[in-house]
């Protein structure tokens, strides 16, 4: 597992490798900070197993040569840092013919480029002025909008002595990457969630409620305008690519003794539309997972879900009563119409067990389809009240608990269970979301 912190211009750098054995690990070498930087002393720059045995402490030494192996890499102009299982085959870097690249058609070229994992179009842009550009070059973006996605990342928020920390966890190149966040305004705000290569933030700019949508990779961020009624609200964000348009839904919600509408924000309008309000219910939570174009939440009282249309613009009913002894939930999307319900079962501490649901639409029932093995299980919550977070994309499922400087990953699909190191995990007030990481996505 790597960490490599992106700048906006790239100048070499040292490269250092963690070698990891179970739940120890070992640093060798140094890091420095890219662009200019001091050393950050977050807690993405102090890395390392929260074990503290001796093998664990930070500067330890393991010198058996069965169980560690140091590897020297050339500086690739981007801090790294490399968390390795062994075996792992290490590659030599690759000769490139100058006078081969320097005469590529331009169609070509940008069909290569835009093939390139987004992450590493920061390295390739101290390559010449003719790279150094290619995030404003229209012939880039085009094609870079028509290959497939790079695949799902896991996008951590925090602060950091009031200063906004970003880091983006890539599950295909398992590395995590550090994203400046310098560029938004200095309002309090928190992590609303991701959508198509969008990020969204809400929060108070004084007693102003605001939200504000940005693209993590291209620093690009606008305010949006008010709400009809702009106080503090639950809010969900859904991209359209193919219409290079999004809309933010805002639930209904109560403020003193006065309910509020569910307003839509399109923005092609630039504007937001009052719709129904939900109807009188008692909700089990503020989360809310949008699938198939319907966003739904959780209800006690009638039993079951409420799910809201978007393309009607009202609330209806869903009668999908929970599995006995369930003690938290979670509703999570999943891809093709598909909405789970995750979430803990069991009256005593020693019975408890963590296990995933599908809501058959036909019927509106639960239908148990997976259940968290008990090892990850009491890896993962410690204590029976431990709190827990579950959110999810594309049939991934992801699990965070607070005192954890992991998360856990669970493929429906594969029926895979899998852990995410990582220091991003580790601070105590992270926000953590699925994301996407798009060069194409647009905040207009």
């Amino acid at each position: 597992m790597k960490m490599v912190e992106i700048g906006e211009n790239g100048s070499s750098g040292t490269s250092s490798i963690r070698v990891e054995d179970g739940d120890s690990s070992t640093q060798v070498g140094s890091s420095s900070v890219v662009g200019g930087g001091s050393r950050n002393s977050s807690p993405l720059s102090r890395c390392g197993s929260r074990n503290t045995s001796p093998m664990g402490r930070a500067g330890s030494r393991n010198t058996s040569p069965s169980r560690q192996k140091v590897i020297k890499t050339k500086p690739r102009g981007l801090d790294e840092e490399t968390v390795a299982t062994f075996p792992k085959t290490v590659h030599p870097d690759v000769q490139m013919e100058d006078n081969i690249w320097a005469m590529l058609p331009e169609d070509l070229l940008n069909e290569i480029l835009a093939r390139v994992p987004p992450f590493m179009i920061f390295r390739l842009r101290s390559v010449c002025k003719r790279w150094n550009s290619i995030l404003q070059d229209s012939s880039f973006l085009k094609f870079h909008s028509q290959v497939p996605s790079h695949g799902p990342c896991l996008l951590t928020f925090w602060k950091n002595s009031q200063t906004p920390q970003c880091s983006v966890f890539s599950l295909p190149l398992k590395t995590w990457y550090r994203i400046p966040f310098t560029f938004l305004p200095p309002w309090a705000f928190w992590l609303v969630g991701s959508s198509g290569g969008l990020v969204c933030f809400s929060g108070l700019d004084g007693l102003t409620f605001k939200t504000l949508v940005c693209n993590p990779l291209t620093q690009a961020w606008r305010t949006l305008p008010s709400m009809h009624f702009n106080q503090q609200r639950q809010l969900i964000m859904v991209v359209d690519r193919k219409d290079r348009s999004f809309k933010l839904i805002a639930t209904s919600d109560i403020y003193g003794d006065k309910s509020l509408p569910t307003e839509v924000y399109d923005s092609k309008l630039n504007s937001w539309s009052v719709h129904q309000i939900m109807p009188a219910v008692n909700l089990c939570s503020s989360k809310m997972a949008f699938c198939d174009s319907r966003l739904y939440l959780e209800t006690l009282s009638p039993l079951g879900l409420m799910m809201y249309r978007l393309d009607t613009g009202y609330w209806e009913h869903i009668p999908a009563k929970f599995p006995r002894s369930l003690l938290d939930g979670y509703l999570v999307a999943g891809m093709q119409k598909r909405l789970f319900l995750v979430g803990r079962i069991g009256l005593y501490s020693t019975l408890q067990s963590m296990r995933i649901w599908e809501l058959d639409h036909s019927k509106s029932v639960w239908v148990e389809i997976s259940r968290m093995p008990p090892k990850y299980f009491r890896a993962l919550l410690r204590l029976s009240a431990e709190r827990f977070e579950c959110f999810g994309q594309d049939n991934l499922i992801c699990f965070t608990s607070w005192n954890q400087g992991k998360g856990l990953l669970y493929d429906v699909d594969k029926k895979v269970w899998s852990w995410i190191a990582g220091c991003a995990l580790q601070s105590y007030n992270s926000q953590v979301c699925f994301y996407e990481p798009r060069f194409d996505a647009s905040i207009c």
